[in-house]
């Protein structure tokens, strides 16, 4: 591997019916670092917990940023009266054009289900939301929830199972986030003028501090350097076989440099395309693609969506 891309988790297992991993999750201090509020930040064991009360949030980003591949975090969600609260995680490039993927959590009150919100933004423009129930509590224990990023897809999962798919369309003119290494983040904060009901319940002070728990950090991508361009970086954390794997001059197979460039991770999978229909059919409660009022014309990605 050239210099300034290391696989810095191993992906041991890969099978073509679901995504299965075996990756041993580094501690937090390995791979993470608090950013901001660091009194609201509490180290537990292997587990780390971020705070919100009426002073202050929190949050922790990663030490580095990477180009392509998989990060995972399992988190437990603020238990009890939530509402007015956000949970996110989440990958970000910096600058005013940046490209960001977006998992929230929208807190809500006490007996009511969880909404977790995702969005894309590329080249500094959002406004691709889609909410969804989830089919556990996931303030009761903790849940896994990753983001697959590669050149042909961006995937949300939760437990493994796909939620949401943006797939690269590049050839309708559509642009797709590939050039901009992303740092891996998480935070908690008060957003009630917008989180819960459209603003319409506002946090409950009287239920501070409100915690989300989080353990099992993995991040197996190619870290990229910030001394090099964003075209070196997108060289050497792009197989030499090119988008897919490819035929020597022999005939012989010329297999990807990095297992998320595989084509068997070019699409989801008849599995995963089952459950991504299954959770759209159960649990989609918004779908910024079908919202006529905010788009008159339906955004170009949203056709032939999978």
């Amino acid at each position: 591997m050239g210099p300034g891309c290391v696989k810095v988790m191993i992906l041991s297992l890969i099978l073509s019916s679901v995504f299965v991993t075996l990756v041993k999750s580094a501690k937090f201090d390995e791979l993470f670092e608090p950013s901001w509020s660091l009194d609201h930040v509490v180290y537990e064991g292997e587990q780390l917990k971020l705070k919100l009360d009426h002073s202050s949030g929190a949050g922790f980003g990663s030490k580095s940023k990477y180009l392509f591949g998989k990060t995972t975090v399992q988190i437990k969600l603020v238990e009890g009266d939530s509402a007015g609260t956000v949970t996110a995680f989440y990958m970000s490039s910096d600058g005013p054009k940046h490209n960001e993927f977006d998992f929230e959590f929208l807190g809500n009150t006490t007996g009511e289900p969880y909404l977790v919100q995702t969005n894309i933004y590329i080249n500094g423009v959002g406004n691709r939301e889609e909410r969804q129930s989830l089919w556990f509590d996931p303030s009761k224990e903790f849940h896994s929830y990753s983001i697959l990023w590669n050149q042909h897809q961006v995937v949300f999962l939760v437990d493994e199972t796909p939620i949401r798919v943006y797939s690269n369309k590049e050839k309708r003119g559509v642009p797709f986030p590939k050039d901009q290494p992303m740092g891996v983040y998480s935070s908690i904060w008060n957003a009630d003028d917008w989180a819960t009901q459209g603003g319409r319940v506002k946090t409950d002070w009287t239920h501070a501090p409100f915690v989300s728990s989080y353990k099992g950090f993995e991040i197996d991508g190619c870290e990229c350097s910030i001394k090099t361009t964003a075209d070196q970086n997108q060289k050497k954390c792009t197989s030499s076989a090119g988008a897919s794997s490819s035929s020597t001059s022999n005939g012989a197979s010329q297999k990807a440099k990095y297992w998320w460039d595989e084509p068997i991770m070019s699409e989801l999978n008849m599995h995963q395309h089952h459950q991504l229909l299954w959770v759209r059919a159960n649990h989609q409660i918004y779908d910024y693609c079908t919202d006529n009022t905010r788009f008159p014309v339906k955004p170009l990605e949203c056709d032939h969506r999978p």
